[in-house]
């Protein structure tokens, strides 16, 4: 995944620039980066964050960058923002999204006039170079960035800097939130509603699918008029998204309240759990939901360690993952023995992490665990937003279980069945999960209920790892 802010200001504005990064991320854990536009032209700074947070990085960047322009991100992939000098002037870029045909585009720039990209380790193309390259075919900015989003299979949400102001555009199909802030001599322009409010920013406008606006500190003019069809992705609310952030009139906390008491609803008198629990984060508000719902008390049976172990991500290897993992969840055990426990998790990838966890909750003396995620089976890798590190679908326990089910070719119509949570098949295979992972009980978030739990139009919304539906 990854995050952005961009701030346009009367004044100085590598500070709010800084925090405004800062409190995105939870949404990525290798690069950060900076770049600030002012009367000594374009600074940047990128750093490596895998191992120490953005703001112990680029503490001393904020006392040496200077302008009153700025963009920032926090990225899973490729270091940014960029620094391009073009036909179109000299601007900085960054990007969220993924390519899915990148070597198609790639084919197409060095039979255009481009002779190399850098290359980044494991041999790979920095996907924002690409979109910069792909920009400059065109005559101006505006319509370098509409020709990206026609062009680009997957999705690219752009926030470019120039000498005058910034471009921000929304992706073709809105699948990641772009929002503007205001205050007196300043605009912001951020992936996260949150993180701008402590700024002394207050709501402004956010903007629909492919809409390309250009941001000053005096206005913002609306370029490209955002388009009729949005894929939100949902996954966003489930997971991602930080609990005070809203998307699309729909905050992430409140809809993760109606998650859990979906679930309980659908669970009413079928098990008798003493306490509900959260997975820490992202499972704790769909715990309090269904404990609201259920009237069965809500408890903290394990804790998450923080001091050290601050951040939401893991490292790519998966060994040190599973790792940190279990460094991360300290049982409380008094809350855990002689007790039928009912935990939430927010989903279900390999499952190897939940599957430890159940394993600590037994030991610790528990009588049950029943599982509940907060989504429904995850089927398919994600297309559009790079939100898994999964090198392959075998990797989704779901598609392991069917491959062993079914052999190495399946059907769509087979995959179409095991993610119906009416058919034979679909309860087979949470049944295998179930006694896989040694839970006494599995229930998911069927899709029904997770698209009412958030509440806008189901055609509005990126279902795609649940149902393969685009």
């Amino acid at each position: 995944m990854g995050g952005f802010f961009g701030v346009a200001s009367k004044t100085g504005c590598t500070l709010e620039l800084f925090y405004g990064v800062d409190y995105h991320s939870h949404l990525g854990t290798r690069r950060g980066g900076m770049a600030t536009c002012g009367e000594r032209g374009f600074q940047r700074a990128i750093h490596n964050i895998e191992n120490s947070p953005f703001r112990t990085k680029f503490e001393r960047d904020v006392d040496e960058m200077e302008g009153n322009l700025g963009i920032g991100c926090i990225s899973d992939y490729e270091p940014q923002p960029l620094l391009v000098q073009s036909h179109l002037g000299s601007f900085a870029i960054a990007t969220v999204g993924k390519i899915n045909n990148m070597d198609e585009l790639l084919k197409y720039v060095y039979e255009n006039g481009n002779t190399h990209f850098q290359e980044m380790s494991g041999g790979q193309v920095n996907a924002t170079e690409l979109v910069a390259a792909l920009i400059c075919k065109k005559e101006t900015i505006t319509e370098g960035i509409r020709y990206v989003q026609e062009i680009v299979d997957g999705s690219m949400t752009i926030l470019l800097m120039t000498k005058e102001g910034l471009y921000a555009a929304r992706d073709r199909y809105g699948r990641t939130p772009m929002v503007i802030g205001k205050k007196d001599g300043a605009h912001c322009v951020s992936f996260e509603s949150f993180a701008y409010i402590n700024l002394g920013y207050s709501d402004c406008k956010e903007l629909g699918p492919a809409e390309i606006v250009f941001i000053t500190p005096d206005e913002i003019k609306t370029l490209s008029e955002p388009g009729d069809e949005m894929r939100i992705c949902s996954f966003l609310w489930v997971y991602y998204g930080y609990p005070t952030s809203s998307y699309e009139g729909v905050n992430v906390e409140e809809m993760r309240y109606n998650c859990g008491s979906m679930l309980a609803k659908r669970d009413s008198g079928t098990v008798d759990p003493d306490i509900i629990a959260g997975v820490p984060d992202s499972g704790i508000a769909h715990a309090i939901g269904y404990a609201n719902e259920s009237k069965i008390p809500y408890a903290r049976p394990f804790i998450k360690y923080t001091p050290t172990w601050p951040r939401s991500f893991m490292p790519q290897n998966q060994d040190q993952r599973n790792l940190i993992a279990r460094m991360k969840l300290i049982p409380v055990k008094a809350l855990i023995q002689n007790k039928k426990l009912l935990l939430i998790d927010d989903s279900i990838v390999r499952g190897t992490q939940l599957r430890e966890t159940t394993d600590f909750l037994y030991q610790s003396g528990a009588k049950e665990v029943h599982i509940r995620p907060a989504c429904p089976p995850l089927m398919y890798g994600c297309k559009y937003l790079n939100f898994s590190r999964s090198k392959s679908e075998l990797d989704l326990i779901t598609r392991r279980i069917i491959k062993d089910r079914e052999g190495d070719q399946v059907s769509q119509e087979i995959l179409d069945e095991y993610a119906d949570p009416s058919s034979r098949r679909y309860e087979q295979m949470l049944e295998v999960i179930r006694k896989e992972q040694n839970f006494t009980s599995l229930r998911y978030h069927r899709l029904d209920d997770l698209e009412e739990s958030i509440g806008i139009s189901p055609c509005k919304l990126c279902t795609y790892c649940f149902n393969g539906k685009e």
